[in-house]
């Protein structure tokens, strides 16, 4: 039942403690809105081609397979994704048409429609049915959905749903807190995670920890943190608690990851989080804990999951060792190029293809309808610094054994240096 549905379903400045990336954000002079969002301000010199020609592509071709590359023992040459790109983030727009930085709200909100009526239908048939052949196909498909709606809120945050900042924030509240997820609060600290992902310090989600506070965990902190499947149930816990080495709550509106202006918006998500929690705990005692549960808490785990199944293996697992920068080595062009683009297979449709993430990464305000398209004509000038996802089966279940292979040696990089690289524990 579960597959057979899902088969039709086809900002304000930082806080002074986080690095600006130079010269690549511009703050408006006048006052900002307050869901306004920071986006990269490029030369505007040139008109913005649509595409690369022929020509263009061959020369972009041959300077990125020229460039960064080190001497190995056996005479070869290796490339090094440590190296500063030959080319500009402005290239790598002016690669991209013109229609795909296009926001079209009445499609956005299809997706909405689509997505919720999936959920709402999926519930229906599952709780009419109420057979234990049908839930765990339902919990999969429905986690999925939720996962779906999670992105589609996500959209609303960077900006990429539409051009109407009022619309984003209704839409991604009402998504968001559907699924437990205060939408304010998450927003900004993803939009930090954006504006420094690569930088040891100042990313946000899943960023390396450094040896001396790995050293500091307790033995049963890394076990947590390090064996399956507990680090894909980390989210909720996140939300309360950021990451290890960082303190603050998505909740709190005067945590270390606001600034004052943003008091109210974190006020605002919490109050629609803790009304959905009302609700939850209201439909309890109307339906039963247990229907609850089977039919919201299951899914919401798996829900949970794929957040951090995807988030995590956007940002690690690659076969290569990738870098991570501090100090000067660090821009957003370069912290950006370390992000990876996974195939979900059947899924990639579903959750809007998140999958495609390292353009989304360097240009969150792009549709994620168009992020196809957008990467297909990107890839001229990334060259090697783009790598190429491994294709999914129907299922991604290959995923699976990358994140097991990654748990296991990437825990920790060193206390100094501005290009690192992540180490294992040999204890673990």
């Amino acid at each position: 039942m579960a597959s057979c549905i899902l088969s039709q379903c086809g900002i304000k400045p930082l806080r002074k403690i986080y690095t600006k990336p130079k010269s690549l954000f511009s703050l408006n002079q006048t006052k900002p809105n307050k869901f306004s969002v920071i986006s990269p301000v490029f030369p505007q010199k040139n008109p913005i081609s649509c595409s690369l020609n022929h020509k263009s592509s061959k020369k972009w071709e041959a300077r990125v397979a020229a460039a960064a590359v080190e001497t190995v023992e056996n005479g070869g040459e290796e490339f090094d994704a440590a190296a500063a790109p030959p080319f500009k983030l402005v290239d790598i727009k002016n690669a991209i048409p013109k229609h795909c930085w296009v926001k079209n709200p009445w499609r956005s909100m299809s997706y909405v429609v689509r997505d919720v009526a999936v959920v709402f239908g999926l519930a229906a048939v599952a709780a009419s049915l109420d057979s234990w052949l049908v839930w765990p196909l339902y919990w999969f498909a429905q986690g999925t959905m939720f996962w779906a709606l999670f992105v589609l809120g996500h959209d609303c945050g960077h900006g990429s749903f539409s051009s109407d900042l009022n619309l984003n924030s209704v839409v991604g509240h009402i998504l968001h807190s559907s699924i437990l997820v205060p939408y304010h609060g998450w927003r900004i600290s993803h939009r930090t995670h954006h504006q420094n992902h690569g930088h040891v310090e100042n990313d946000e989600s899943w960023h390396p920890i450094t040896q001396r506070v790995y050293n500091s965990l307790d033995t049963i902190t890394k076990k947590l943190r390090f064996t399956l499947p507990f680090p894909m149930l980390a989210f909720p816990i996140y939300l309360f608690a950021r990451s290890p080495g960082k303190t603050g709550s998505h909740f709190n509106p005067d945590s270390d990851l606001f600034v004052p202006a943003e008091k109210k918006d974190i006020i605002t998500s919490t109050a629609c989080w803790s009304a959905m929690l009302a609700l939850l705990v209201g439909l309890s005692f109307v339906m039963g804990p247990v229907q609850l549960l089977k039919l919201y808490g299951v899914p919401y785990v798996l829900f949970v999951m794929w957040l951090d199944l995807v988030t995590y293996l956007h940002h690690h697992g690659h076969e290569d060792k990738l870098p991570w920068y501090r100090g000067e080595e660090w821009s957003y062009l370069r912290g950006g190029l370390t992000t990876l683009d996974r195939d979900y297979g059947w899924i990639n449709n579903i959750h809007h293809d998140i999958g495609t993430h390292v353009i989304h990464h360097l240009f969150p305000q792009i549709p994620h309808y168009h992020l196809i398209e957008a990467t297909e004509a990107a890839k001229p000038v990334l060259g090697k610094y783009y790598r190429e996802p491994k294709k999914s089966a129907p299922l991604p279940l290959h995923l699976l054994d990358v994140l097991k292979q990654s748990m296991q040696k990437d825990h920790f990089v060193s206390d100094t240096g501005n290009v690192v690289y992540y180490q294992a524990d040999p204890e673990l």
